[in-house]
């Protein structure tokens, strides 16, 4: 098959993200051979190529990147009895070990992993949502005990995991206030932001106490800037903060943290399927790329200003 792989550690440019052929995955007792046809890059793709991960998640080579994917069944092996061949399905990727990712033509997952996709949103699309919107649902749901009538602030809204967690906000209900550069103010309000504030306002604070109406239950931080340093303060007494970039950040003695590093969740992504096809979940795909094109995808996921989803369709 063709994948998009690293042999080594390196920079993020064609002499180490390589394009070529590798053996073609054999689906073992109780996984399910998925034909890739899109595969969302995140930053954290980046972060693998670059070693960043080495001493926390076991690598071995050839690594091919990439926890996302969307495609059809080819092949079930043996006792795998949840698809069928031909049955479209997507699934948040990540292995125990890091080697066999979705920048490829093919791959092979336990069927627990997998789940029906969205009919509707494209596959590219559904190529994108799992992990963002598993972490999203992990940190609001799991961590965050978010409930309707509640006010979350989003940091770092208007990304792959903010935008996401919007949404899910908005569908129980809570009230969100969303921080992003200006230039996405009216794309967050679109998905759902009963507020909206520029990370560069030299009050971020006093505007998110403007656009309260109560408590402020829980802060999501999807940023790796310093708006939570100036906003944690903010939360009331027994609030909740969750991190995704920061596990260890300043915050009161009377606050409730969680730092999130997403898990594999079939039953969720099957919520989550059910609220895009409620229509109730969007997910906007930026730009697409070939296996040829994944060293710049991965420049790109890396400068951490991009709007919506980036994804490689093999």
């Amino acid at each position: 098959m063709k994948a998009a792989y690293i042999e080594a550690f390196g920079e993020l440019d064609d002499n180490h993200i390589i394009t070529g052929e590798l053996p073609k995955p054999e689906p073992r007792e109780g996984e399910v051979l998925v034909r890739v046809k899109a595969a969302g890059v995140n930053p954290v793709d980046a972060a693998v190529a670059l070693g960043m991960l080495k001493d926390a998640i076991p690598c071995s080579f050839p690594l091919i990147p990439g926890w996302d994917a969307a495609g059809v069944v080819e092949q079930c092996g043996h006792a795998a009895k949840s698809f069928a061949p031909g049955d479209e399905v997507y699934a948040y990727a990540r292995r125990p070990e890091l080697k066999n990712g979705t920048f490829a033509e093919y791959i092979s997952l336990p069927e627990a992993y997998l789940a029906r996709r969205p009919q509707s949103l494209s596959m590219e699309a559904c190529g994108g949502l799992p992990l963002v919107g598993l972490t999203a649902w992990q940190a609001l749901f799991d961590a965050g005990k978010l409930k309707k009538g509640q006010s979350v602030l989003v940091i770092g809204a208007s990304g792959g995991v903010g935008s996401v967690a919007i949404q899910l906000a908005h569908s129980v209900e809570a009230h969100v206030i969303g921080i992003a550069s200006e230039d996405n103010h009216a794309y967050m309000k679109e998905l759902g932001a009963g507020a909206t504030i520029d990370y560069k306002h030299p009050d971020v604070p006093g505007e998110v106490k403007k656009a309260l109406s109560g408590d402020l239950d829980l802060i999501f931080d999807c940023s790796r800037g310093d708006v939570l340093s100036k906003t944690h303060t903010l939360l009331k007494k027994g609030g909740r903060l969750v991190s995704i970039t920061n596990s260890k950040p300043e915050r009161r003695e009377d606050v409730r943290f969680k730092y999130v590093f997403v898990e594999p969740n079939a039953p969720q992504l099957e919520k989550l399927q059910q609220l895009a096809d409620e229509g109730k979940l969007t997910l906007a795909v930026s730009k697409t790329y070939s296996l040829n094109q994944a060293a710049a995808a991965l420049r790109e996921i890396q400068s951490l200003h991009t709007r919506g989803k980036m994804v490689i369709t093999p």
